[in-house]
């Protein structure tokens, strides 16, 4: 029977080098909405025809993406290897544009903030479709999910 999603989620926490109480929260809750709603499911077919659900952990090693993903019971499948360079400018974007979002909820007006907000959102999903695409053939993903997976992506590259 098949079982297309994610119900666990490691980042490697030697790869996080630092974090501010607002990117922990975004980590906290890109993960959990991310376990309440996901679809993932990998394009490799497994010898014993396993089809989900899925635990995966996340790494950054010699700037590439590293998904691990494992059966339900831990036993792992398989490890993917992205290239991240064609997301560093997303990255980048995405931090710079959150800072401002969340500078602007301590002390700018509505409308400001909706603003700031509408751009990261903008970011986000272009960094989505990136991580998508990136993953095409490997993993079909839904857009949810990859929004929620690109957030993860961002946390694994903070440096300080």
């Amino acid at each position: 029977m098949s079982d297309p999603r994610i119900i666990h989620v490691e980042l490697d926490e030697a790869t996080i080098l630092w974090r501010n109480a607002d990117i922990e929260q975004e980590r906290r809750i890109a993960i959990f909405d991310l376990i309440e709603e996901n679809y993932f499911d990998p394009q490799k077919t497994y010898p014993d025809g396993y089809a989900g659900p899925y635990k995966l952990y996340l790494s950054v090693q010699e700037g590439r993406l590293v998904i691990s993903i494992s059966r339900e019971n831990g036993d792992p499948l398989e490890t993917l290897i992205l290239a991240l360079g064609r997301f560093r400018r997303p990255v980048r974007d995405y931090f710079a544009i959150c800072d401002s979002y969340y500078q602007a909820i301590r002390k700018a007006t509505a409308a400001e903030i909706e603003t700031i907000d509408m751009a990261r959102r903008g970011v986000h999903d272009q960094g989505a479709e990136l991580l998508t695409d990136r993953l095409e053939g490997k993993i079909d993903i839904d857009f949810k999910t990859a929004r929620r997976l690109f957030t993860l992506i961002c946390v694994l590259h903070i440096k300080n």
